[in-house]
């Protein structure tokens, strides 16, 4: 069993921690070639293609121009940890035990519009590019071209080597757009997160995300292998809704 999540746009780049357990990214070549395009970009191109403030798109800037290869001449960040949003934040990796790291490098990837598919103690630089970003990569219009069929071969090698075909999609539908579910020969289901709000059950972005966390957790705390005890998911007063689930469409409301 594979969790795929997306990256968060904030990163942490104040983390301790030993570089020595930190493995490789697995597509130089392609990062190295999005980082030459990324060089050519201006301030006002940051603005206006990421949707960011003046002194955010400084910073993305100063880091794209900061950055050369090889990447491990420089301090790099574990993916899991240097990711800052609300999926990774109710994560709390900070108590992550040494058997806790060790699945989660097996089973959790994370979608990256940089770096394709990481691995949790894969060693990144701090960086800022969504998977949508209208951005043209030579002849590719865009990201989800630029990265073609590699994310998707990767991501069935990994799939493969667990040897179950199963693929738990705890992504946003910006980044899950990146793999062929077509192509994928694996069993994908999709947990999603409501709230009972006015009547009905509502997906409030925020809590959904910090449920993505909550469950990315559960599932490596717990070293979970079979994707029938998800079902069991009950932290934060989320229960499975056996009524409005749907196939692989597995939802978890409360309220």
């Amino acid at each position: 069993m594979i969790l795929i999540l997306s990256p968060a746009k904030k990163i942490n780049d104040n983390i301790d921690f030993d570089n020595n357990l930190l493995t490789d990214t697995r597509f130089d070549a392609n990062t190295i070639n999005l980082l030459k395009r990324m060089k050519t970009l201006k301030v006002s191109d940051f603005m206006s293609m990421m949707n960011i403030s003046e002194n955010l798109a400084q910073l993305n800037f100063q880091r794209y121009q900061q950055m050369e290869y090889p990447f491990s001449d420089y301090k790099l960040l574990p993916a899991l940890s240097a990711f800052n949003g609300a999926v990774f934040q109710s994560m709390n990796v900070k108590d992550f035990s040494e058997s806790d790291w060790k699945f989660a490098q097996e089973k959790l990837r994370i979608l990256s519009g940089f770096y394709g598919l990481l691995r949790p103690l894969d060693g990144i630089l701090p960086y800022r590019l969504e998977m949508g970003t209208k951005i043209n990569i030579g002849d590719n219009k865009n990201l989800y071209q630029f990265w073609n069929n590699d994310i998707n071969d990767l991501l069935q090698a990994d799939i493969n080597s667990n040897g179950d075909d199963i693929l738990i999609n705890l992504a946003s539908n910006e980044y899950f757009k990146a793999v062929k579910t077509r192509e994928l020969k694996a069993r994908v289901i999709t947990p999603s997160f409501k709230e009972y709000k006015d009547g009905k059950y509502k997906m409030i972005a925020i809590y959904a995300k910090m449920a993505r966390g909550l469950m990315s957790s559960f599932i490596i705390k717990n070293k979970i292998h079979n994707p029938d005890e998800l079902k069991l998911f009950n932290i934060d007063g989320y229960s499975f809704n056996t009524q409005i689930s749907k196939g692989d469409n597995w939802v978890f409301t409360r309220g």
